[in-house]
């Protein structure tokens, strides 16, 4: 037992999702020897996830990102969209990309941790996701504290981006969104600012590597 801390009425239900068997093994066997914890169930992708979080109903999701059929930030936005409100998902993955970081708590996600993270830290960070906290690993804190500096992009300045991106000139972008030319340049330009960056391709690859564009 690593840990007796923060004991409830009740053990927190967990349904352990990693398209990997071992790996989702052994994160289940660790956690079923915490008396604190219940392991409710297992799936292998997004898709047996969601079923699951919704048969099930456990307090926590620990969800993997990169899996067949149906991808973990998918996967968490069907969750928080469709399963029990109680329920809360979090992130275990190798992946701590900017992107990977920014889409997983945006569909939902109440918590990043990395699968480097030690035993008895995932077992907390199980405990502080159950409790309503937002465990973070330390790489993904940094990273997420960078992106927050950088005030987001409106939905405008995203569209216009977007069609940027598409090969599109100010002209043909202002005939799409039903705007003037010298608006399509504002929009243009709040957007360069906002990405520290004095061109439009530039902005595109650099809205790319935050997770704001597909």
């Amino acid at each position: 037992m690593l840990t007796d801390r923060n004991q409830r009425a009740t053990p927190i239900k967990v349904l352990v999702v990693d398209d990997h068997p071992m790996m989702r093994a052994g994160v289940m066997a660790l956690l079923a020897r915490q008396p604190q914890i219940e392991v409710v169930g297992e799936a292998a992708n997004g898709r047996e996830a969601v079923v699951a979080a919704i048969a099930y109903r456990p307090d926590v999701v620990l969800m993997d990102l990169r899996m067949p059929e149906m991808g973990g930030v998918e996967a968490t936005a069907e969750i928080v969209a469709k399963g029990d409100a109680r329920t809360r998902v979090l992130i275990l993955t190798t992946y701590d990309t900017d992107s990977d970081i920014i889409l997983a708590l945006e569909a939902g996600a109440a918590g990043f941790v990395l699968k480097e993270v030690a035993a008895e830290a995932l077992v907390r960070a199980v405990e502080q996701v159950a409790a309503g906290q937002r465990p973070l690993s330390d790489s993904v804190a940094a990273r997420l504290s960078d992106e927050t500096r950088v005030a987001r992009l409106t939905e405008r300045e995203l569209a216009v981006l977007r069609l940027a991106a598409a090969g599109q000139n100010n002209t043909e972008i202002g005939q799409e969104l039903m705007l003037t030319t010298h608006t399509v340049k504002t929009y243009m330009t709040r957007a360069f600012k906002k990405l520290s960056v004095s061109d439009r391709t530039t902005a595109v690859l650099e809205a790319r590597r935050r997770g704001w564009l597909p």
